[in-house]
């Protein structure tokens, strides 16, 4: 057992200043040079976690002080420092953003701050920018990666401005970047390349190792322990769609079920494949089926076994993506309408700008269960919802919730571990 890990909290002033980038960098980095690196990604977010998942080659679990909890975020903490060399957590948005922020993560288990600043258009300036970042909370600030730095002597003019916080690294001005599309960045498994881009920034990272070395271990506060989830779903198979239509997916889902009992088998839609003859239940979540939607449409015995598991009165839930594919149809972002399963009425349409964003609460007979919003499309359909989520912080009405049958259909993604008996509740056709 080890005295605990070099644990940061990687954020920013800003979206854009190259957090994931940087992360994913220090982390293959770290793992190249024989440390063990464990990485989490603060706030909901399925896309980055799979960019750094690649980078350091384990799971990346969610960290929220709502979404996730108090005590689940410190009992994976405490659970990472003592079977790693080196913890990082991936901040969301800027530092201070959010209701809860980054910030709020770190002050609640004592995290060292590693500030990215993106360097390209300030010199000096970063000095400032930094200062504020650490006062304003304030944090504890560990250093600074200088992101986008243009030469040796630019790097030494940030350094000098940042007074008594070290520079710990820098990173040149990235002549391949991690491509993005309208929810973030492009999923890896559709980068062919993406190991050498990551090899490359883990090349490109200069690492003051003095400095790094420098940083000091630690152990988060004792957890409370973990609460045994009953076995709900004991004996019960639970199909699960999983492609590149279908890849939006807390890896705590999957292990929350099988905490439930049940087993877990996985089908891909867009290769065409039924859902599995043996499930019990079947969980379509999120993903990217808008630029999938010839496949999809011309993916007949998908289509076929979905609306004769819904017919035997078998429970499905789907997410956001997953639901999009059971209404009537898809239109795209070129306007081209495919056919979908048809289990909804109505078409869903994608849209340019966001149409739903933030942490949200679904009420089931079990508690409220946690999770969040993230979607460019809406779904147009005379179909009444059953339920609305709730955003939080607000209270406002957030998502609808739609059931027919033993269908239950949301843009929320829902985050099990927050409430596994609600989860069991669902995948047995019940909510309310």
């Amino acid at each position: 057992m080890t005295a605990g890990a070099r644990m940061l909290l990687v954020a920013a002033i800003a979206s854009g200043q190259g957090k994931t980038t940087v992360t994913a960098a220090l982390a293959r980095r770290l793992r190249r040079m024989g440390q063990r690196v464990h990485v989490f990604k603060c706030g909901p977010d399925f896309i980055d976690p799979m960019v750094l998942e690649q980078a350091s080659r384990a799971k990346v679990h969610t960290l929220d002080l709502w979404m996730v909890g108090l005590e689940q975020s410190r009992q994976r903490l405490a659970r990472a420092a003592r079977e790693a060399d080196v913890v990082l957590v991936e901040g969301v948005m800027g530092l201070y953003d959010g209701d809860p922020s980054a910030a709020d993560l770190a002050r609640a288990f004592d995290l060292p701050v590693l500030a990215v600043i993106d360097a390209s258009a300030m010199a000096q300036t970063a000095g400032a920018v930094v200062l504020g970042l650490r006062d304003y909370g304030p944090v504890r600030m560990a250093g600074v990666v200088a992101n986008r730095v243009a030469s040796e002597g630019h790097a030494r003019m940030v350094a000098a401005s940042l007074r008594d916080i070290p520079l710990l690294a820098t990173l040149p001005k990235q002549a391949r970047r991690l491509p993005e599309r309208h929810l973030g960045l492009v999923v890896p498994g559709e980068v062919a390349d993406i190991d050498a881009i990551l090899d490359e920034l883990a090349d490109q990272l200069q690492l003051d190792e003095a400095q790094w070395n420098a940083l000091a271990p630690q152990l988060p506060d004792e957890a409370l322990p973990e609460e045994a989830v009953a076995p709900l779903l004991a004996g019960l198979t639970v199909a699960i769609a999983r492609d590149a239509a279908f890849c939006f997916l807390y890896p705590a889902n999957v292990d929350t079920l099988e905490a439930l009992g049940a087993r877990v088998t996985w089908f891909s839609p867009l290769a065409d494949e039924p859902v599995p003859e043996d499930a019990d239940a079947v969980y379509l979540p999120g993903g990217y089926p808008e630029l999938h939607g010839e496949a999809l449409a011309l993916a007949a015995r998908w289509q076929e076994s979905i609306r004769a598991a819904h017919a035997s009165g078998l429970p499905i839930l789907a997410e956001c993506g997953g639901m999009m594919v059971l209404a009537e149809s898809l239109a795209d972002k070129e306007g081209r309408d495919w056919p979908m399963a048809g289990l909804l009425p109505g078409r869903v349409l994608m849209q340019p700008r966001l149409a739903g964003l933030g942490s949200q609460g679904l009420a089931t007979n079990a508690g409220q269960m946690r999770g969040h919003t993230f979607h460019y499309s809406r779904l147009e359909t005379p179909l009444a919802p059953v339920a609305w989520t709730v955003k939080h912080p607000s209270g406002a009405q957030g998502e609808a919730v739609y059931r027919i049958g033993s269908l239950t259909a949301s843009y929320f993604h829902a985050f099990f571990a927050s409430n596994p008996a609600a989860v069991a509740s669902l995948l047995q056709g019940e909510l309310e």
